[in-house]
């Protein structure tokens, strides 16, 4: 498969981008900078350089032709201000789906937040963010031309990955690394009746293969 992953040059997307190419398949990872792309390129990944937050919907509907899935694994970072949470995190996401569905990539999987939710109180920068990834999921949930799946992780940790996580509908809260994060999202893409979930992610006992086929089942 050719698989296309919206902020292709982060933690998460980098470690997806070697278990695709392990596995066979194309990863291509959107890029801001071209100093980004030898990282790509050493994960077996094909560099695009497009920046999300200036591109037309044409330009990411080109990038994305052809493509036989779409991962959006962008994100504004800590740090960031409540402007990028918005500019980022949401209206990222939303044109992402949007050139998705223009260009017929009917599989997508986004990678959300724990707690994400378009109605979250609070004048934190985090709050923002909560409202940000919840707007953008609600956006994606509401495209009857997607095969959407949403991942909303716990806390990220770069601890080496275990290969067992909880995956379920609501897992409250807990840490997950982001080595498995990757492996679920490369399961999920493998796994098209994961379509239509929101699930939360957090470390647990089940291997990730055995967790992804169980809530495909449900």
């Amino acid at each position: 498969m050719r698989i296309v992953i919206a902020g292709g040059h982060g933690q998460i997307a980098l470690r997806l981008e070697r278990l695709l190419a392990a596995a066979g398949h194309e990863p291509a990872g959107l890029i801001r900078t071209p100093e980004q792309a030898a990282d790509l390129r050493a994960a077996g990944a094909e560099p695009v350089l497009l920046d999300l937050e200036s591109a037309s919907l044409e330009m990411v509907a080109a990038v994305l032709q052809g493509a036989d899935a779409a991962v959006f694994a962008a994100g504004a970072g800590p740090g960031s201000s409540v402007e990028r949470k918005d500019t980022v995190d949401r209206a990222a996401a939303v044109l992402f789906a949007d050139a998705a569905e223009r260009a017929g990539v009917r599989r997508h999987v986004v990678v959300s937040s724990m707690g994400a939710d378009a109605t979250h109180p609070g004048d934190e920068v985090f709050d923002a963010y909560l409202r940000a990834k919840g707007e953008a999921d609600d956006h994606v949930r509401s495209r009857a031309a997607l095969d959407w799946t949403i991942l909303r992780p716990g806390m990220l940790t770069n601890d080496a990955g275990t290969g067992l996580v909880r995956l379920e509908a609501s897992t409250g809260r807990g840490p997950i690394p982001r080595d498995d994060v990757a492996a679920v999202i490369a399961e999920l893409l493998e796994t098209p009746a994961t379509a239509g979930l929101t699930l939360e992610l957090i470390s647990g006992s089940s291997p990730v293969s055995v967790a992804v086929k169980a809530v495909a089942g449900n």
